[in-house]
């Protein structure tokens, strides 16, 4: 019943508006500068012009919204601290007391962290409707969770997509708080890119040289014991993956479904991505690449989606860090589309294309 569901939203996924991008291009082609000269930014304006729908958007109203949740594999030792940091740092959300919060600050961006699925309750943010359960189990041993569960997740990531477009957001970035979470991913990753876990897999949180080949043989000993398929999404999702995961990958969905622009921030949220555009290939044309995580797995994520990253700054820090930091460059494209005099108004004959 719930894939049913699921694939019922994926159906309302539209392609983007291509008269509001043709205008869009053509503005750009009169603003007084060298053509194309502000690359990916030009880029990014037009699509979100087919996003909106309309060529004359603006962007006010800007979210982060972080997925927080424990994966049971942090029992393996893959990690360089206990699971009580994800609802430590999960509280301090809700405080504006972490490195993004303050990023965010700086780029008038609203921190929205969720609970989807955190091994302990946190007063401060925890909903009972949003989360799917006290984490999940441990993927070295079984599967992380049950199909069922993985697709909840997925619908919630959607949902929650839904209620920020009825409050007004014109934007929304990713990010995940989960000790443990690059396991999943890596895990993810080897699965949907068809490579080995060495390929994928790096230090995380900053695990030393041994723990790096420990996190890898536990990557491994998942994949084998659960054998997830690589052509079904859901399958790989629920077998090695997080609930942090599957939510971005509902948000990512949910973008595409309601027509908001959504940021990818590094690794886990680009794995969350490509989930995504597995599921719904059109949904990759409502995302966009904040930058390239130094994770080993980072760049392979996004040339598998077939994007470029607007920055590259070897961030690893996580929790929405990249694609808050990308967010002023986007309001800079567009103030610049918006605001800046044509050609026409000063008097000068205007740029031709050449070929």
């Amino acid at each position: 019943m719930l894939e049913k569901i699921l694939n019922q939203k994926l159906e309302e996924i539209k392609p983007l508006d291509v008269e509001s991008m043709r205008q869009a291009e053509e503005r750009w082609k009169t603003v007084a500068k060298p053509l194309h000269s502000l690359g990916k930014l030009e880029e990014a304006v037009i699509r979100m012009a087919g996003i909106r729908e309309d060529a004359d958007f603006i962007m006010k109203k800007k979210g982060l919204v972080i997925f927080c949740a424990d994966n049971g594999v942090v029992a393996e030792g893959v990690t360089q601290t206990g699971q009580e940091v994800t609802a430590i740092v999960a509280d301090n959300f809700t405080k504006g007391a972490t490195s993004v919060c303050i990023m965010a600050e700086k780029a008038g961006v609203d921190v929205l962290p969720v609970d989807i699925g955190m091994a302990v309750d946190v007063a401060s943010l925890t909903d009972p409707s949003k989360k799917i359960s006290y984490g999940t189990e441990n993927m070295a041993h079984g599967p992380a969770m049950t199909r069922e569960q993985a697709i909840r997740a997925i619908l919630t990531g959607i949902e929650i997509a839904g209620e920020r477009k009825a409050e007004g957001y014109d934007l929304l970035a990713t990010g995940e708080m989960g000790i443990g979470n690059t396991t999943t991913s890596s895990a993810v990753a080897s699965v949907l890119l068809g490579k080995r876990a060495e390929e994928v897999t790096g230090r995380g949180a900053g695990l030393s040289s041994e723990g790096l080949q420990r996190k890898i043989r536990v990557i491994r000993q998942a994949l084998e014991k659960n054998r997830p398929d690589p052509g079904d999404v859901l399958d790989v999702v629920a077998k090695v993956g997080g609930y942090d995961i599957a939510g971005m990958c509902g948000l990512f969905l949910g973008g595409a479904i309601y027509r908001i622009p959504v940021l990818i921030d590094g690794f886990i949220s680009s794995v969350a991505a490509l989930c995504a555009v597995r599921l719904a290939p059109l949904a990759g044309k409502y995302l966009f690449a904040s930058h390239c995580s130094k994770e080993p797995g980072g760049k392979r994520v996004l040339d598998a989606l077939g994007m470029s990253a607007m920055i590259v700054c070897d961030l690893s820090l996580g929790e929405g860090s990249g694609a808050v930091a990308a967010v002023p460059l986007l309001e800079m494209g567009l103030d610049v589309y918006r605001k800046m005099s044509t050609f026409e108004e000063i008097q000068v004959e205007q740029y031709q294309e050449l070929k």
